[in-house]
């Protein structure tokens, strides 16, 4: 058995590790950290995870916790693991950061995307991009993970098949992006509560969303031709649903494809994932809810000159836990799906 600690385990991707780990055959929770829930029974914060937690309490995190414990998922928000990393990853195996802090490997745009310099820009190049399907060896060959933000996720599954195969221009990528309430977090905020969010639509970070940077690298990184010229418009929008998300994303084709053969194109593409679906229909978000699976499609618009690629994942699982659990999976030498469901909940 693998040893598992969770620090910050008391948020909503927190919850989401705990109830994934309770179904692990080969990972053992030896802590759940959350310092603003310390003492508080995991049960009595989330009633849904009682029968596999009862009596277990989230505690205050003391690096004294660390010992014996061969892997760590980070769930905190922004920033607050950058401190800790430096002795996580002298003390554990294998860390795996669920926050954004160690996702962009340019030290030099955390500054203008989150507002601080990086405090440990040595560590950037000791963690892989945590998005198997695209970065499975990197994945296996590392000790720290940085998962992906859920938009990224998303985005970059929706149109990496155009982007490996120069089927489109890198510059001028339009994403539109709509996620559920959980997205923003379990604390409550003015702009999440039911009153606010209930039958509302609502685009924002306009022009500045954090998650464009980390679109921008994936997709420099994927292309096959010199990547100088990329741009990413992205827009994400809060919808009034618990959880799930859907990106639709327009590209400028290169050349002229048909939407039969780019299908062909993606299905070819993703043809030994068992985490993407490619379909004919159009993606939705309930059939991904509670499974680490992306559904995906492509069309071809001959009438304005546009390729439109959209995705869908469950934005707490594939866009965050579950692709979590994916990763450690990778690096505990464990088959990928270990612990993990490709079957959504419906109804």
């Amino acid at each position: 058995m693998t040893s598992v600690g969770i620090i910050g385990a008391s948020g909503f991707t927190g919850a989401e590790l705990l109830r994934l780990l309770a179904a692990h055959p080969d990972f053992e929770l030896a802590f759940a950290t959350g310092d603003s829930q310390a003492g508080v029974g995991i049960a009595d914060l989330y009633p849904s995870l009682a029968a596999a937690y009862a009596g277990l309490e989230f505690t205050a995190y003391d690096d004294s916790l660390l010992d014996g414990v061969d892997l760590v998922f980070c769930g905190l928000p922004h920033g607050a693991s950058q401190a800790l990393m430096p002795t996580l990853v002298q003390k554990v195996k294998w860390v795996v950061d669920l926050a954004a802090d160690f996702r962009l490997q340019d030290a030099s745009l955390y500054p203008q995307w989150y507002g601080d310099s990086h405090p440990c820009p040595e560590l950037l190049p000791q963690f892989a991009y945590g998005l198997p399907e695209l970065y499975r060896s990197q994945i296996a060959a590392a000790s720290a993970i940085a998962v992906p933000g859920c938009y990224p996720t998303c985005t970059t599954l929706a149109i990496a098949p155009l982007i490996v195969n120069g089927l489109v221009h890198l510059d001028g990528i339009v994403v539109d992006a709509a996620s559920g309430v959980s997205g923003a977090g379990r604390p409550p905020k003015p702009n999440t509560t039911f009153c606010t969010v209930d039958e509302d639509y609502t685009a924002y970070g306009l022009l500045d969303h954090r998650h464009t940077p980390e679109i921008e690298q994936n997709v420099a990184a994927l292309a096959t031709a010199a990547a100088s010229s990329v741009s990413v418009l992205f827009t994400p929008h809060l919808a009034p649903m618990n959880r799930g998300m859907l990106a639709t994303c327009y590209l400028r084709p290169t050349g002229s494809h048909g939407t039969a053969q780019l299908l062909e194109i993606y299905d070819e593409f993703y043809a030994d994932e068992q985490f993407v679906v490619v379909t004919d229909g159009s993606p939705s978000t309930k059939a991904c809810l509670g499974s680490n699976s992306a559904h995906v499609t492509v069309r071809s618009d001959q009438r304005t000159g546009h390729i439109v690629a959209i995705g869908a994942i469950d934005n707490l699982t594939k866009g965050a836990s579950g692709q979590a659990v994916q990763c450690a999976n990778i690096l505990a030498g464990l088959p990928e799906a270990t612990g993990l469901s490709s079957i959504g909940v419906y109804p």
